[in-house]
């Protein structure tokens, strides 16, 4: 799919505003360990709440008809953190799968992981693979989750498997284009990021969908993700409407 297609993709009316809804938001899920800090509680709390969090925007997006929600659960950086830091994070993922997976399933929402699985531990990759196949066949909200995932690492092994090919005789330099690039990054098939939400106030996108946001509006939130509600979602929905994608061109004024 190239990216005019992906650009096309349906949207969805949004009948309290008059605007077109997003069919695809992104989220980079930002401040679980300052919202704990403020509170003088420990960060697994704060990583804790930023999973009821996510519960809630799953829910949220399904109801205001809103086709893919992909969140940032945990970067290829993320593997620098304390050891601690990140067994409680995995802990985390793996009980959100095994308590949420049924649920999930049952409302009809489709899971796909995005990010590299090769070098991870045998029981998440299990777990991934477990909810990508039991809900592949649904047809409602797609929720994708970037795990272990870095937009520049994507690029980079799309283009090695580009490279591959032209080594192997099998493809022509000159036929490779962005549609070819596409082909092989994890979100292929999936529509590019009309929205791009970041809680915590900062204004960085992280190495998160780096190819895919080209053309993203981005809307940059004080709150801290555990914080992240109806209010803040709709918030964000609203500065959105009020942007004019352009994709280059000019604006309807300039016309």
């Amino acid at each position: 799919m190239n990216g005019e297609a992906k650009r096309s993709a349906p949207a969805y009316a949004c009948k309290e505003s008059g605007g077109v809804m997003p069919a695809h938001v992104a989220i980079i899920m930002d401040g679980n360990g300052r919202w704990a800090a403020q509170r003088g509680l420990p960060r697994l709390e704060g990583h804790r709440r930023g999973v009821e969090a996510i519960r809630r925007a799953v829910r949220i997006a399904g109801d205001l008809g809103i086709r893919y929600l992909t969140v940032y659960s945990f970067s290829a950086e993320n593997w620098r953190r304390p050891a601690q830091e990140v067994s409680d994070l995995m802990g985390l993922l793996k009980r959100f799968v095994r308590h949420d997976l049924a649920e999930l399933h049952a409302n009809n929402i489709r899971v796909r992981i995005i990010g590299e699985r090769e070098g991870l531990a045998s029981d998440i990759r299990l777990l991934l693979d477990e909810a990508e196949h039991l809900t592949r066949s649904n047809t409602g909200l797609t929720l994708i989750i970037a795990f272990n995932y870095g937009g520049r690492q994507e690029i980079v092994s799309a283009v090695r498997a580009l490279a591959q090919r032209v080594k192997e005789g099998s493809l022509d330099p000159a036929e490779i284009d962005m549609a070819a690039i596409e082909s092989g990054l994890d979100t292929h098939g999936i529509p590019d990021p009309d929205l791009v939400i970041r809680t915590s106030g900062e204004q960085r996108v992280s190495n998160f969908l780096t190819w895919q946001t080209a053309y993203s509006e981005f809307v940059f939130l004080p709150g801290f993700w555990p914080d992240f509600d109806e209010t803040a979602f709709k918030a964000a929905i609203d500065e959105y409407f009020r942007r004019e994608r352009r994709f280059g061109g000019l604006s309807a004024q300039a016309v």
